[in-house]
């Protein structure tokens, strides 16, 4: 199939990208310079230079794939207007092609707020946090769009580990810079977690499915809490395993409403990803092989 991923060159894109191509998929990647376009064809990935900020650098190139995959996120003030913006066009640029199409989209296991020791699903009522609230507007639309020659599925993955790191980074960041991993809150809550590669396949069998208008979270069965996590990235970092709590009051004042998300005590069920698409992670979660996560998010930094 011919594929267009968006933010092909970022975190998840790239894996997913990249997935996608070695299974012999024709992929198209979007890339802001022609550096990150470089990156893409080592890949084995055809780039496509732009931005989501002017959707007619890529429209084109999109127009002629099978399957939309959006997966890029600019962190910047801009943020959501840029997702709803791609979000559109894309949809957009699908249903005008008149061809059959499938439309996939990356949330958040956020979405659901905190859980506590309950396991959520994809029927459980949502809770987003103001952050993350517009992410939820848009997967209403997303879903409203689905219907004729156009598909539509949303991936809720849980917090990525593996690779460059994601926000498991920020633990082996601050135990070599300041002997301690650094956790908001106390850490005696567990985040819904999943590997970059297993979270690469579930795009991968989502795009090669034939459903259509579901909603599929991807999580491993990990339940490590974020302190047992911290005191592991910790460990491998410096041998020490010191951890630093810093109140979320005094993590607002630098990381703003992100700070109460990394606090979130998660149980996201990901049974639906098994029965529907065959799905089973293949990593058993962050702390039983971090020594390998340290070393991969160090040869990451250059």
């Amino acid at each position: 199939m011919r594929i267009f991923v968006t933010g092909a060159t970022g975190f998840i894109g790239f894996a997913v990208a990249t997935n996608l191509a070695r299974a012999g998929h024709k992929v198209y990647g979007l890339a802001r310079s022609a550096e990150k376009a470089q990156r893409l064809s080592a890949a084995e990935v055809l780039p496509v230079t732009g931005d989501m900020g002017r959707p007619e650098t890529y429209l084109e190139a999109a127009s002629r794939c099978q399957v939309l995959i959006h997966c890029a996120a600019e962190y910047t003030a801009r943020y959501m207007e840029l997702d709803r913006l791609t979000v559109t066009e894309l949809l957009k640029s699908a249903q005008a092609s008149g061809q059959p199409r499938l439309f996939v989209y990356t949330s958040g296991c956020w979405v659901y707020g905190s859980t506590g020791a309950a396991a959520a699903d994809e029927s459980t009522p949502l809770n987003p946090p103001a952050i993350v609230k517009p992410r939820v507007e848009t997967e209403t639309l997303i879903l409203a769009a689905n219907g004729g020659r156009l598909r539509t599925i949303i991936i809720r993955p849980g917090c990525v580990y593996g690779g460059a790191g994601s926000l498991t980074a920020a633990w082996f960041e601050s135990a070599e810079k300041a002997g301690a991993a650094r956790v908001v809150g106390d850490g005696r809550f567990r985040w819904a977690m999943v590997h970059l590669a297993d979270l690469a396949e579930a795009y991968r069998l989502a795009a090669e499915s034939a459903f259509a208008g579901e909603v599929i979270n991807v999580t491993d069965r990990s339940r490590f809490t974020v302190l047992e996590c911290a005191e592991a990235a910790s460990a491998a970092a410096t041998g020490a395993g010191k951890v630093e709590c810093v109140p979320v009051e005094a993590a607002e004042k630098t990381m703003g409403p992100m700070a109460e998300c990394l606090t979130f005590d998660q149980h996201i069920d990901s049974s639906k990803a098994a029965r529907l698409l065959g799905w089973q992670p293949r990593h058993s979660g962050f702390v039983d092989d971090v020594a390998r996560y340290y070393r991969s998010w160090k040869a990451a930094q250059g």
